[in-house]
């Protein structure tokens, strides 16, 4: 990270862009509340009109941050604008985002609630926080919900804090310590951001209330110092500079047809400007039609009544209206073409791209995802759990998808994974018909477990029919004085020595470094009653068609069962840890019998 030393007093603060704010965190502890508060005291303390309402994003300019966070933020130490906050919370827009083959947010911040502590989506921000190298910050939200808190609306965390009895402190101070805790297990070091000493080292955690808005103004305080410490000499842009952005979604605007809403982080981009946006198969080049911006203070999210601009500047959330974009593609880039050769503009975009483009292999599963950021996440989350990945696109899943996962050798691979996206009815049936397996979701981590227990649920099923069709090993002694039938079938009694002998079973006596079969084990009765196996141990009387008793097979021998070698290889190579010790060592006694012969019988 670059430290803000490192700029020269030359430099223009007009050049400096606002530091783009993502908001992460598991669902129901808080994002939107978060955000809300941090939009509605800016737009409160604000003049009219200070805070700016973008496409995705809202801006808080440093003279509204220094409204809020009062005597925390001297606006005289600031030069950079303020603060952008991407409107849609959660670690889907956050992924979506991307600049020049990174993260394009330049802070986050981790909402938990306090609470509850670290819940899966959390672990899974945490990943891709820790993937992007995103800084960040804990916002410890829900201080309120302590028991015995006594509020004071919209104030610095630190005196209201002071202000608390000794056990409200107490019992905050546990909560709060035990989210350190699992910061630190997660590998971050953190503390109470009053007593962090240097935030590149540590992760500050702030308590907050979005319902209260206490603890607001030390997070806007800390963001704002952040940025301006260690980030400044990356906010620097070219503010005439060709624009550069990436497309947030892609969306249908009565009027204006198919349009792409786009973050802007670096340069200008003007009604008429020739673009170059990426998409599904080739980059769009078009030319802009429209520039939209909502109405001041317009909830972006629902509100449809937009002005006509001519021209934005970096950074800032936009709506282009565009010829073509029917392709384009959430998490692309958007680049304007300026003064510059257009074929060079498409291989630039063509290039980030390709920093995306997900390593395929010749076997695996099929994946699909509604943004480019998406897509990478779901394949870095598949390739740490070693699931191999045959393709991935962005888009909804569609009967092409379910044909290509039919092309695989593995019923394990036979698979379509989905990240926020639609299944058409028509891929639907076609995956019944198919026998192609669907998982969708809307959380990373939970379409990999689910992925993994079929996977899981499937060996073990193979398995089983492994173990009903294939010959056990086992050895058993013929009991002296249990002749119950000479032959035609003799009939005797015997002791399991170990292993699991089942009907239908060949034996055989040992003979020297071979085996002689001497019959087949037809039925095996205990205490009267049939039953299909005896294990090691377990005395029974067995019918053995073939030998006769005091010719072929004498009372005492001690018989085995004739194992195929084919059957012993399996057992050996891929069931050893599935059978039970005796069997094992029954088998290897076997085996070691047969190598003797041999030495690679079974091999």
């Amino acid at each position: 990270m670059s430290d803000a030393d490192t700029t020269t007093e030359d430099d223009d603060p007009g050049d400096l862009r606002t530091p783009i704010v993502a908001v992460l965190g598991h669902v129901d502890h808080g994002k939107t509340s978060l955000l809300d508060k941090i939009r509605g005291s800016a737009v409160i303390e604000g003049e009219a009109g200070a805070i700016t309402q973008h496409i995705g994003a809202t801006a808080v300019p440093l003279e509204t941050v220094s409204e809020v966070a009062g005597s925390l933020v001297d606006p005289t130490e600031f030069d950079l604008p303020g603060l952008l906050f991407i409107d849609t919370p959660g670690h889907h827009s956050f992924s979506t985002l991307r600049s020049r083959g990174g993260a394009l947010a330049d802070i986050a911040i981790l909402v938990v609630d306090v609470n509850d502590g670290f819940q899966p989506q959390t672990l899974e921000a945490i990943r891709i926080l820790k993937d992007t190298g995103t800084p960040f910050v804990v916002a410890a939200n829900k201080i309120d919900t302590t028991p015995g808190w006594n509020p004071n609306p919209d104030a610095p965390v630190q005196g209201t804090y002071d202000d608390q009895s000794d056990r409200v402190r107490s019992d905050l101070d546990e909560a709060l310590y035990e989210l350190i805790g699992e910061m630190s297990d997660e590998g971050f070091s953190s503390d109470l951001y009053w007593r962090v000493q240097d935030f590149q080292k540590n992760v500050g955690v702030i308590p907050v209330s979005a319902e209260t808005g206490e603890g607001v103004p030390d997070l806007l305080t800390v963001l704002m110092g952040l940025a301006q410490r260690y980030m400044k000499a990356e906010m620097e842009v070219d503010v005439t500079g060709p624009g550069a952005g990436t497309v947030l979604e892609v969306k249908d605007e009565q009027g204006f047809g198919k349009t792409v809403d786009v973050i802007l982080y670096d340069g200008t981009v003007r009604a008429g400007d020739e673009i170059v946006v990426g998409a599904k198969n080739d980059p769009i080049v078009t030319e802009v039609r429209a520039l939209l911006k909502p109405r001041e203070l317009a909830e972006i999210r629902t509100e449809k009544r937009f002005d006509d601009v001519d021209e934005m500047q970096a950074a800032a959330g936009l709506k282009i209206a565009a010829p073509d974009l029917d392709d384009a593609m959430a998490g692309a880039p958007v680049r304007v073409v300026g003064d510059r050769d257009v074929e060079q503009v498409v291989a630039e975009v063509e290039a980030e791209l390709a920093e995306v483009a997900v390593e395929t292999e010749e076997e695996g599963v099929v994946v699909k995802a509604d943004t480019l950021g998406s897509l990478e996440a779901l394949v870095n989350a598949l390739e740490e759990a070693e699931i191999p990945v045959m393709a991935a696109e962005v888009g909804d899943i569609a009967p092409r998808d379910v044909a290509m996962a039919t092309t695989v050798d593995e019923e394990k691979h036979r698979v379509l994974l989905g990240f926020n996206v639609d299944v058409l009815p028509a891929a639907e049936r076609k995956a019944e018909e198919e026998s192609v397996r669907l998982f969708a979701s809307d959380v990373i981590y939970q379409l990999v477990e689910d992925y993994e227990e079929f996977v899981e649920q499937q060996e073990r099923e193979q398995k089983e029919a492994i173990f009903d069709n294939i010959v056990r090993p086992a050895r058993f002694r013929i009991l002296k004085d249990h002749v119950f039938r000479q032959n035609d079938p003799a009939v005797v009694g015997v002791e399991v020595v170990s292993g699991t002998l089942k009907r239908n079973t060949p034996v055989g006596l040992v003979e020297g470094n071979d085996l002689d079969r001497v019959g087949v084990v037809k039925g095996i009765q205990d205490q009267g009653e049939d039953v299909d196996e005896a294990r090691a141990g377990n005395r029974v009387s067995v019918s053995i068609d073939g030998p006769t008793v005091g010719r072929d097979i004498e009372e005492g021998d001690e018989l085995w069962v004739d194992l195929p070698e084919k059957h012993a290889k399996v057992l050996d190579q891929e069931l050893s840890e599935e059978i039970p010790a005796d069997e094992r060592e029954a088998l290897k006694s076997y085996l070691d019998i047969m190598r003797k012969r041999d030495p690679f019988w079974g091999k």
